[in-house]
């Protein structure tokens, strides 16, 4: 083992940092001098706040530490202070993060404890320019581990934690789930209220010269006006009908139909309602104030119900499987998509047409309790559909046909090599001529797969490490090309026809400790 008696994680290009820390500073205390001796000033507070902003990220980053030694782990930031012995460290992961097309993924280190807590150290970052220096503090810290702590494996591989394997806690999802359960839980406290106004909307009739003056809101006052000009707005400012002589007041916000629908000159009606004004009557054109219905605010409800469900699977999805390994990929939530669309199906329309009646009749009733049927059957397909299936190399479910009819398997290698320059492949062709990797399903451009030099060494389930463009469901074969790892991925039902097509020597594979 090589000894590396000590580990130190510094930040790359500190001197850029503290430049921009400087600069941030500066420019912060100038704007907030500036605010003080001029008076508030919507930009300077908004560029001092920014540039305030930079010179904290910026003091973060630059100094920023994580040491390593004998005695075990250190981490220091300017907020926080962390340190655990070796032998509280269970292992030392990658963890993977995708930023986007443009920025690429980005990889920390994951320590994870033996009570089974993990902490993200702040140093090494891996960025895709600087993926060497990264991996070679891993490799020394993973060397200290190694040294220095209680039952550590020799040769355990690194294992990557994604945000889709089961190593990754599901923080967002917990998040949106929560938020949305709440927005649902306010707006169906407010149906009863709607569904009480819109009754006494319609049971409205004009105010009667005896009626009370504390009670005129309830009924209708209606006032003559004369449109003076109208200001039509497009598409997203606000429009507005102004009156002659201020009465009985200068303007009114309407939408745009409304403001094009009349013209200066019109002598309109205006209808109040509990002080507002709910119709503008004219000669050519009609206004109504859109009244909120309970029928409305119930799908509102339902729907941020409905929404939170796919957060919510990716939950359940995660909590099931919470005994994978930490690298393995978890399985697809798509399935209770299916689940959320068919309950909103029939969810919808019943909140709709009986907003604050769901229990009160049979008719009801049974919609409830048959939708519910139809969800519980889609859940347990859904469920089903997504339960962990292991590898089974030597199972296959398909053959191909007899006739000289070639096949063509959704099947990629993972890495570039001789027969798959550049990793174009997608598919494999089996059935007539010898097995070749193909840009698609036809015989273009493909290049012929040398079966001589290969051998199985193990098939495993997607990880973490394999990438974002293997699909959950996958497996993964991991090959022996001449002494170097090729990983073959595809469905498992493919891939166990494409191994049997390509006549590879199996050999037993040793499996690795999880």
């Amino acid at each position: 083992m090589t000894d590396v008696p000590e580990v130190t994680c510094r930040p790359r290009s500190r001197r850029a940092l503290w430049i921009s820390v400087a600069f941030g500073a500066v420019g912060a205390g100038a704007a907030g001098a500036w605010t003080a001796y001029r008076g508030p000033d919507p930009l300077a507070l908004s560029l001092g706040g920014s540039l305030a902003l930079i010179a904290v990220v910026g003091l973060h980053v630059v100094t920023a530490r994580v040491d390593a030694d004998a005695h075990g782990l250190r981490s220091r930031t300017p907020l926080r202070r962390w340190s655990a012995p070796w032998y509280e460290v269970a292992d030392l992961q990658i963890r993977l993060r995708h930023r986007g097309s443009r920025s690429g993924e980005l990889r920390r280190v994951s320590v994870l404890l033996r009570n089974g807590h993990r902490r993200t150290l702040p140093l090494p970052v891996g960025r895709p320019a600087e993926l060497a220096d990264f991996h070679d503090q891993l490799t020394a810290l993973r060397a200290l581990h190694q040294r220095y702590g209680t039952d550590v494996p020799e040769s355990a591989r690194i294992r990557v934690v994604a945000d889709r394997t089961a190593g990754s806690v599901p923080v967002a999802a917990v998040a949106w789930c929560a938020a949305l359960l709440i927005c649902a839980g306010v707006a169906a406290a407010f149906v009863s209220d709607v569904a009480a106004d819109q009754r006494a909307w319609e049971a409205a009739v004009p105010c009667t010269a005896a009626a009370p003056v504390a009670q005129r809101g309830e009924c209708l006052t209606r006032t003559s006006a004369v449109i003076a000009r109208t200001d039509p707005n497009r598409p997203k400012k606000t429009s507005w009908v102004y009156f002659a002589d201020n009465r009985p007041f200068e303007r009114l916000a309407v939408p745009v139909e409304a403001a094009d629908g009349f013209s200066a000159g019109d002598r309109v009606q205006l209808t109040f309602w509990r002080h507002e004004v709910r119709t503008i009557t004219g000669s050519r054109y009609i206004w109504h104030r859109q009244v909120q219905s309970a029928g409305g605010q119930a799908v509102v409800a339902a729907l941020a119900a409905l929404a939170a469900g796919y957060p919510g699977a990716l939950v359940l999805v995660s909590l099931r499987n919470r005994r994978l390994p930490d690298d393995e990929v978890l399985p697809s939530a798509l399935p209770f998509a299916f689940v959320v669309a068919g309950t909103a199906l029939w969810l919808i329309p019943l909140c709709y047409l009986h907003p604050t009646t769901l229990f009160a009749s049979a008719t009801t009733i049974t919609w409830a309790a048959a939708g519910t049927l139809g969800t519980a059957a889609l859940f347990g397909w859904a469920w089903r559909a997504t339960r962990v299936r292991p590898p089974q190399p030597a199972e296959v479910t398909a053959e191909l046909p007899e006739s000289d009819a070639e096949v063509f398997v959704s099947a990629r290698f993972l890495e570039g090599t001789d027969y798959n320059p550049h990793g174009f492949g997608t598919h494999i062709a089996l059935g007539y001529g010898p097995p070749a990797v193909t840009p698609g399903p036809g015989r273009f451009a493909a290049r012929r797969i040398p079966v001589e030099r290969l051998t199985v060494r193990t098939v495993r389930r997607a990880r973490g490490g394999d990438g974002d463009t293997v699909p959950s469901d996958w497996h993964i074969a991991e090959l022996d090309d001449g002494g170097r790892l090729v990983r073959l991925a595809a469905a498992p039902d493919d891939l166990a026809l494409v191994l049997r097509e390509l006549r590879v020597v199996h050999e037993p594979s040793v499996r690795e400790p999880s």
